[in-house]
């Protein structure tokens, strides 16, 4: 017998600002339980320049991974181990902090830049393991069809067999990115102990009695399967999910640790300089 997830709470991206001047809209950002280990969702795009032209200067992380999915445009990335990149449209940039990485994240000028940022949670046992960075390109990222008129981008996790190019990530994510045509059922098996969100950027969506718009993120219940439509626009939206860790918070701007006296820790270590602990790539 299966269990349909249903809608907790709808929530409404909200404008702000971020680095060093970019605007961009939070679809969340806050500790929420419903939707652990997931801390942040950033849904950030314009046709201007101005609006994101100042980028991310350098700045720690520990304790958490980012991960970076862009729709269009291009963001060049270097840090602390020796990387250096740039993603553009449909690529990803997955970066696992760890014990603690400094890096900048710097848009180039084009006609159009969109995508997301998500912040996923270490658990306590992990948060002091090396940090590693992975460039995901696009044309590596599987897509397969879950009904007629519904396709996914598999950027992690299994659905439909199909495994998505990021894998061993400590909080077993499924990540898809998901398009669907007009008025179109679609069903999706998502394991019943992961918590899950939608954010919907392109069309409707329905969701048993409630509807989604764009920029609209619904926390999601517990259940083993997902069934939405698709309004007469059609739609397109991510689905997140990933194992709760049931751990303590204690989070500051970029860090994210278990006890206040740890976070109080990673930043006096980031002001005396030896916040980072592993070695710079050779």
């Amino acid at each position: 017998m299966t269990d349909e997830r249903k809608v907790l709470e709808i929530k409404q991206a909200r404008p702000t600002t971020e680095g060093a001047g970019v605007r961009l809209r939070r679809a969340f950002g806050s500790v929420d339980p419903r939707l652990d280990p997931f801390l942040l969702l950033d849904h950030f795009g314009s046709e201007n320049p101005d609006d994101y032209m100042k980028g991310f200067p350098w700045h720690p992380h520990r304790g958490i991974e980012t991960i970076t999915y862009m729709l269009d445009g291009e963001v060049e990335h270097q840090d602390s181990l020796g990387n250096k990149g740039v993603i553009g449209p449909g690529d990803v940039q997955w970066m696992t902090a760890g014990s603690g990485i400094i890096h900048q994240e710097m848009p180039r000028r084009s006609e159009n830049l969109e995508g997301f940022q998500l912040w996923s949670n270490l658990p306590a046992k992990d948060k002091m393991m090396p940090p590693r960075y992975r460039d995901v390109l696009a044309a590596t990222i599987p897509e397969v069809t879950l009904s007629p008129g519904a396709t996914a981008k598999v950027i992690a996790g299994t659905i439909s067999g199909t495994q998505g190019p990021v894998t061993d990530i400590i909080t077993d994510p499924l990540y898809l990115d998901v398009n669907v045509d007009v008025d179109v059922n679609v069903n999706v098996n998502v394991d019943e102990e992961k918590n899950s969100f939608i954010y919907l950027f392109r069309g409707s969506l329905s969701l048993a009695d409630h509807r989604l718009e764009p920029r609209h993120l619904a926390v999601l219940s517990k259940g083993d399967r997902l069934s939405v439509k698709s309004g007469p626009e059609g739609a397109r939206f991510l689905l997140v999910a990933g194992r709760p860790l049931g751990e303590p918070v204690a989070w500051g701007g970029p860090i994210v640790m278990n006890t206040q006296e740890e976070l109080y820790k990673a930043f006096e270590e980031y002001e005396n300089g030896t916040f980072l602990k592993h070695a710079k790539k050779k």
